[in-house]
């Protein structure tokens, strides 16, 4: 938000502090026209109405994007990010060939219901029987990638195979999706399985209004039994900006009409359906909290009443790796029993357990389902995943320490020499200071501090930056933006990838102040509030 007299003036004081010929020591003359020529090159980008616009919106990477020679001047900074966009949209069509999107599940049903459906006194008499047995009765394997073909066309190719109590089968679907407009895309459908014979499908998606679409799906099924057609058509809308209602009529061999409202916020989601149809018509709520902190903790429940029984879900899931998610639920139902499902999210691969507890509705099921994962995940957080988070993160720390030593040695090795350059201005800067009872920097830390007792074993990774801070002080104020402190005259990063403050310990009008910002914190010296005033000792 910088105006060009501000960017001049900065200029002008940067380069009366590093301009060569204000030093004659030949070490300080070298380490002078270095820094003086960043500053320079640096003024340059900033100073061009066109590069500053790149240079704001993408950084040095916009700088380096092939094709801005051929871009008229004198656009709007609107006008360079389409351009920048279009750049890239050109990139990444070159890189087209080489992407897919895999996706896949991993389903396996647990029978375990002799755990508690096997008091019976047929059990007393049978050998072996006091070990409960617990079984495998179905899997489920689906899996699919895509193909772009070319930035409108899509092939998919997937396939799935399903087993269940020794009988299986499997298919391969092959779906070709070309994006029409802006508006909408449509897709074919070709399938073949040995349970099923082939398949064509056809799926068309179009934006109606910028706040309603549609979705139909029509499906030609054969089969020994003859041709089974499949009608499907979902009408959604925006409510509001954070509700969606949804109208589906299936027609075929499972024919319903289907209603819900859908509401998702910052900290909720909340769904309310009902289907009229055959088999089955039912009413179902449900609602879940997501809790706003690190491991993106949600918990769920819901209620399901039908034609085929009550069914009661309650459950939580949370994110326990950068890539995985790991959720449980409690499935409480009349009468289908009491049954726990596992699911474990690992970037685009799912893998699902259900287990099949009991077929009665038994109180000693529903608590053991309920506590046993929860101790369970306790235990194995404890004593696993925190451990392996903790050396993965100091594997990608140390990665990244060796992949910029050579960068952090370079900032270093300038951020040094620029506090030799800055020392005469510093002691004129406090002399006028001394002279006004104004701002003078008695002590300035930047990096890591360790102020938690459970973190005594870490390092106090800190570097001095008193003489740089007192450098940035003019009229008695020192002003910091939202931005990471590691880019200042004088300051390098002296612990690559690590939470990072500044500590400040300062005189304004004779009174002794200290205050602690985060790296990226604003930072105004001296406050008008109290708030970093040291007690007075006597």
């Amino acid at each position: 938000q910088a105006s060009q007299d501000e960017l001049k003036a900065a200029y002008r004081r940067l380069c009366m502090l590093y301009h060569p010929d204000k030093h004659r020591d030949p070490e300080l003359k070298s380490q002078a026209e270095r820094l003086f020529n960043l500053v320079h090159q640096a003024y340059e980008v900033l100073s061009d109405p066109q590069t500053r616009a790149i240079y704001d919106i993408y950084g040095r990477r916009g700088l380096e994007m092939e094709g801005w020679e051929v871009v008229e001047r004198k656009r709007t900074a609107a006008e360079i990010r389409e351009e920048f966009e279009r750049l890239q949209r050109e990139r990444e069509e070159r890189r087209l060939q080489q992407r897919t999107n895999p996706k896949g599940t991993i389903s396996v049903g647990i029978d375990a219901t002799d755990l508690f459906d096997r008091y019976d006194e047929e059990y007393e008499d049978v050998p072996g029987s006091s070990f409960p047995q617990i079984e495998i009765n179905k899997m489920h394997i689906s899996q699919s990638i895509e193909a772009p073909l070319t930035s409108t066309d899509t092939a998919i190719l997937s396939g799935n195979l399903s087993t269940q109590n020794g009988n299986g089968g499997g298919s391969i679907n092959l779906a070709l999706r070309r994006v029409t407009s802006a508006k909408g895309w449509g897709e074919l459908e070709f399938g073949a399985g040995d349970l099923h014979g082939p398949l064509f499908g056809l799926k068309i998606f179009r934006n109606l209004t910028p706040r309603c679409f549609i979705t139909t799906n029509c499906a030609l099924q054969f089969s020994s039994r003859g041709v089974r057609p499949g009608l499907t058509t979902v009408l959604a809308r925006n409510l509001d900006k954070n509700t969606m209602g949804y109208l589906q009529w299936r027609w075929g061999i499972q024919s319903a009409m289907n209603t819900s409202i859908v509401r998702d916020t910052k900290t909720s989601h909340f769904t309310v359906a009902m289907q009229l149809g055959i088999p089955h018509s039912f009413m179902m709520v449900s609602y879940q909290h997501k809790f706003q902190d690190e491991d993106q903790t949600r918990v769920k429940g819901s209620l399901k009443v039908g034609f085929f029984g009550t069914i009661v879900e309650y459950g939580a899931e949370r994110k326990i790796s950068r890539h995985s998610v790991l959720g449980a639920t409690v499935s409480v139902g009349v009468p289908q029993g009491v049954s726990l499902k596992i699911k474990l999210n690992r970037a685009s691969q799912t893998y699902f357990f259900p287990v099949h507890l009991t077929d009665q509705l038994l109180p000693s099921a529903v608590f053991y389902a309920t506590v046993g994962p929860l101790v369970i995940y306790f235990a194995m957080h404890r004593l696993v995943i925190k451990p392996y988070l903790r050396a993965q993160k100091e594997r990608e720390l140390e990665k990244q320490r060796e992949s910029t030593a050579s960068d952090i040695l370079q900032k270093k090795q300038e951020a040094e020499a620029a506090v030799r350059l800055m020392q005469e201005s510093v002691r004129r800067i406090i002399e006028a200071e001394e002279a006004r009872m104004g701002l003078i920097v008695v002590n300035a830390w930047y990096g890591k501090f360790v102020n938690d007792n459970s973190r005594k074993n870490e390092k106090v990774k800190v570097i001095d930056v008193t003489v740089p801070l007192q450098c940035l002080v003019k009229d008695s104020k020192l002003i910091l933006t939202e931005a990471s402190k590691a880019g200042l005259p004088g300051f390098y990063d002296p612990c690559v990838g690590e939470e990072k403050s500044l500590k400040v310990l300062y005189q304004f009008r004779g009174v002794l102040h200290q205050v602690m910002s985060a790296d990226n914190e604003a930072l105004r010296i001296p406050k008008q509030c109290k708030l970093h005033r040291l007690p007075s000792i006597f």
